[in-house]
């Protein structure tokens, strides 16, 4: 792997950790085809090995490093997490390497004095190879904490929700790399026939078990150039997020109101479930996040979507019982994306939760006056916090009689259907259903 390719990656993490950018966005600005194939996947392989891994890296160079961390220059700290993965994880690149380049790395970017640093901090580490897989913590939170690279309230707080056993292997799978999940635009194709075609273009393709709409691919490289995704023939989302418009199940005709629409996965779901006849107000808080969802839907070809600015926690009367169907995919802590964006875990703190619910409970106060008596509501999220799912939705329905759960479990794949569907809501784990982690209700309004 070459120093461009570090380089690279160093760039990219330091624009994540220190400037706060997505990882995956900041990924997609950065690598724009002047890279190789091998390259490029390395790049990826390091930013997210970092990302994933930050906690434990850190807690290594703490046990060789006589500055601490806090005092350290950004990039030095970061260019140490990029040699100390490789030399831990990347059997395929030679310890030397990972030292030689991660000094060339500190010579471009900082002091000889720092170059120094580097060179013997990872020389040590490299001699010491083996004795760096121990954790010295008998605590088990603070064990989990740092082997899994997650935040010590978080595991905290996981182990008291949903035990130790559980939360160990949620934290494995949430360092494992997820398969990319494209959505077929049944408007335009079916999924037998777009898996056909990208199987003879040499992509290894799988059906997914729960959405009826959706393919895993295997090696998804540069498949975005496809003629196919250009002409709106299928779209990148994740299975647990093409369930909501499943779930929603929504009729031709009808009037569909998505208070929190960007970047438009869901609303265009939607509106090929209702073959592009009907309309949908798709609304957001942000115009230049509007403008993804307006890139979606042309693309793929809806002409029933309607994208407006507006915040969602603000009550508009001229909505009152206009919709039949209502879809609050609520913003949240995103704790059931970290495998895909494992910055998250160290941008949350506790205390978010908390205030988030708040904003919630607006949403969904605001989106339920929006719907017609007998219309339906869909209220999800991307997380596995239960004070922002079953905790937040069994509470609005206690204090509005007139809502009440609607049963899903026809509308799921007979094969593999979901224990709490027939109830009226499903809560998706990435260590058991191999997807995002998600929340799923569906409420329906009473009629009078």
């Amino acid at each position: 792997m070459s120093i461009g390719a570090r380089d690279t990656a160093l760039k990219i993490l330091m624009e994540v950790n220190q400037d706060g950018a997505y990882s995956n966005i900041a990924i997609k600005r950065n690598l724009k085809g002047e890279l190789g194939k091998l390259d490029e996947s390395l790049v990826r392989e390091i930013v997210y090995g970092v990302l994933e891994n930050r906690l434990y890296l850190d807690y290594i160079i703490g046990k060789f490093s006589k500055i601490k961390l806090n005092k350290m220059e950004p990039v030095i700290l970061e260019i140490l997490r990029i040699g100390i993965y490789q030399i831990r994880f990347m059997e395929k690149i030679p310890d030397r390497a990972a030292v030689n380049e991660s000094v060339k790395l500190a010579r471009k970017h900082s002091n000889p004095g720092s170059v120094k640093f580097v060179n013997g901090i990872l020389r040590n580490i490299s001699r010491k190879k083996e004795s760096i897989i121990d954790i010295d913590e008998k605590n088990k939170i603070d064990y989990l904490s740092i082997k899994y690279s997650h935040p010590k309230w978080l595991v905290k707080r996981w182990i008291g929700e949903y035990g130790e056993e559980f939360t160990e292997k949620l934290c494995i799978e949430n360092n494992n790399k997820p398969k990319l999940n494209i959505r077929v635009n049944t408007t335009k194709t079916t999924r037998v026939e777009l898996k056909s075609i990208l199987e003879s273009n040499g992509f290894v393709v799988s059906e997914t078990k729960y959405s009826l709409d959706g393919l895993i691919v295997d090696n998804p490289y540069r498949i975005t150039d496809m003629k196919e995704y250009l002409e709106g023939l299928f779209t990148i989302q994740d299975q647990s997020s093409m369930l909501v418009a499943q779930i929603m199940n929504p009729s031709k005709g009808s009037f569909v109101i998505d208070l929190c629409s960007a970047p438009g996965g869901k609303t265009t779901h939607i509106s090929e479930k209702m073959n592009n006849d009907g309309r949908i107000l798709a609304r957001d808080i942000y115009e230049h996040k509007l403008k993804l969802v307006k890139e979606n839907y042309e693309r793929l070809g809806s002409t029933i979507i309607k994208t407006e600015v507006f915040d969602a926690t603000v009550f508009d009367e001229n909505l009152v019982e206009s919709a039949d169907y209502v879809l609050i995919d609520a913003p949240c802590t995103g704790l059931g994306m970290i495998r895909r964006r494992p910055e998250i875990k160290w941008n949350r703190v506790e205390k978010d939760i908390k205030s988030i619910t708040e904003i919630q409970k607006t949403i969904l106060k605001n989106g339920s006056r929006y719907l017609k008596p007998g219309g339906v509501l869909v209220y999800s999220t991307c997380t596995i916090e239960k004070d922002e799912n079953i905790n937040l939705i069994t509470g609005f329905v206690k204090e509005n009689k007139n809502f009440e759960f609607c049963g899903f479990d026809h509308l799921l794949s007979s094969n593999y259907s979901m224990n709490t569907s027939k109830d009226g809501y499903i809560e998706l784990y990435p260590h058991i259903h191999q997807m995002d982690g998600f929340f799923i209700a569906k409420l329906t309004k009473k009629n009078r």
